[in-house]
């Protein structure tokens, strides 16, 4: 049986209750370059977000996970998008909060759970990610967890005046 829980975290819906986290981390501006927000999110958008959370990932095309600790707290989120069954595929996005949870394997943990639960109830044949080329924590984490190279996408994002590149990471699933 599939659990969305791990030893030292668990994947849960994201729930109107939140708001204050995600206000927070949406407006986070060191952020934005990854996740392609340009403009701050306000409170009352993001309470017309959580409203329509509720969306099955067939209709949404997306899913947001809360990344938990055992103690309930929220430490980040694992997003599912571009959802497209017909072809068996779906891109993943991943941010744990706070630094001093960072490099502990709560990522790791988290995109485990994540993709079995992609593989094996989305049915899904490959899961995709972007990682910009400077990122080397999501870099040394996706290859970590046996994500491949497929190509790199040259000059794909343009922050704070210059241009970056992307590497497009895939998992297939045999």
């Amino acid at each position: 049986m599939l659990k969305l829980k791990g030893e030292q975290l668990y994947l849960r819906a994201i729930e109107p209750n939140d708001l204050d986290f995600l206000f927070e981390l949406e407006n986070d501006t060191s952020i934005w370059e990854i996740s392609g927000t340009t403009a701050p999110y306000s409170r009352q958008i993001l309470e017309l977000y959580l409203q329509n959370a509720y969306k099955d990932i067939y209709e949404a095309k997306q899913l947001r996970l809360c990344i938990c600790d055992f103690a309930n707290k929220v430490i980040g989120l694992i997003d599912l998008f571009d959802f497209d069954p017909g072809n068996k595929k779906v891109g993943l996005g991943i941010i744990v909060s706070e630094k001093k949870n960072r490099n502990k394997g709560i990522g790791a943990e988290a995109l485990t759970l994540v993709c079995d639960y992609a593989f094996n109830i989305l049915d899904v044949h490959q899961v995709y990610a972007n990682v910009i080329v400077s990122n080397m924590a999501s870099i040394h984490l996706f290859e970590k967890l046996n994500f491949k190279v497929v190509g790199v996408k040259k000059d794909w994002i343009f922050a704070n005046g210059t241009y970056r590149d992307e590497i497009l990471y895939q998992k297939i699933n045999n």
